[in-house]
């Protein structure tokens, strides 16, 4: 008989290349995630991973057990998600990582409406960028993740997820007010070629956003600077210390003295925000509120 919690860290295994890695996000010793992988290997009969340098690979035979893996961990998460409901599902805390203007643009109205439609039903933020919402849900640590696309993120129809599309909004050329631009009712990217940049960390979906509208328009660009933080992006603009493209939602209420802020010309660079949760648990009568607010307050 294989055991659930088994599946629970092949899966982990397999999402991080490493036991140590899997360890760190199951809170678990990588001594005893090598333990329960081999316990897993017994009870299956077959060698499921391959230990090398740089971490660790599944086997075919790990690769279809971890195929199944996915199905019944989802089926777990609606069996879970059915005996709440018949409990009660009235009362209870679910934790939600979103990235800073995320919260602001439907989490924190979501949670007005969950106040009056769900009162029994607490909410525990986390401030996490996209790439990292996401195998937090994965492992475990939140429920939901309200997450952006990015390059290499788990797709909408990955076994593992549910995505639950919230909206999508485009970025806005920011320039400096004596930028040669700052006069245009539209800034084409391609003009911006010879410019410093500013803008987030590789690792941060924004980036990956700014970097493949630059590619499209036939450009590399050179950032000079660098910050997660689109205050302090805009701040640095406002100084000239370069241009950048920043979502719009994330100007809303931000001092922008010395800048301009004008839509790009063409196609806008747009990243997509959704929610995510376990497959399975979307149904849960704890998580299913939460959705559906978060839904509601992108729609307003």
């Amino acid at each position: 008989m294989i055991e659930a919690r088994r599946l629970h860290i092949l899966r982990a295994v397999a999402d991080h290349g490493t036991v140590t890695a899997a360890a760190a996000a199951l809170y678990l010793t990588p001594s005893a995630v090598s333990q329960q992988l081999t316990a897993l290997e017994q009870e299956t009969g077959h060698r499921l991973v391959e230990r090398g340098a740089k971490g660790v690979r599944l086997t075919a035979a790990g690769e279809i057990l971890l195929g199944h893996t996915h199905t019944i961990l989802a089926q777990l998460e609606r069996a879970e998600a059915e005996l709440a409901a018949y409990e009660t599902g009235s009362a209870g805390t679910v934790t939600v990582a979103a990235f800073a203007t995320g919260i602001v643009q439907v989490l924190a109205p979501a949670l007005t409406r969950l106040a009056v439609m769900a009162p029994g039903i607490r909410v525990r933020v986390q401030d996490a960028e996209g790439d990292a919402s996401l195998p937090m849900v994965l492992d475990r640590q939140v429920d939901i993740a309200v997450a952006v696309e990015y390059r290499g993120a788990p797709a909408a129809d990955d076994p593992r997820l549910t995505h639950v599309p919230l909206y999508a909004e485009p970025f806005d050329a920011v320039v400096p007010v004596t930028h040669r631009l700052a006069d245009a009712d539209e800034v084409p990217l391609a003009e911006l070629a010879k410019d410093a940049w500013i803008g987030p960390y590789p690792g941060n979906p924004c980036h990956d956003v700014v970097v493949l509208a630059c590619e499209n328009a036939g450009f590399q660009p050179r950032l000079e600077h660098s910050s997660d933080d689109f205050r302090a992006v805009v701040a640095l603009a406002s100084v000239d210390a370069g241009v950048a493209l920043v979502p719009r939602s994330a100007l809303r209420g931000m001092d922008l003295a010395g800048v301009v802020v004008r839509p790009v010309d063409g196609v806008a660079p747009t990243r997509r925000v959704f929610a995510a949760v376990r497959r399975g648990a979307e149904g849960h009568p704890l998580i299913r509120p939460v959705l559906e607010a978060l839904g509601r307050a992108a729609g307003e």
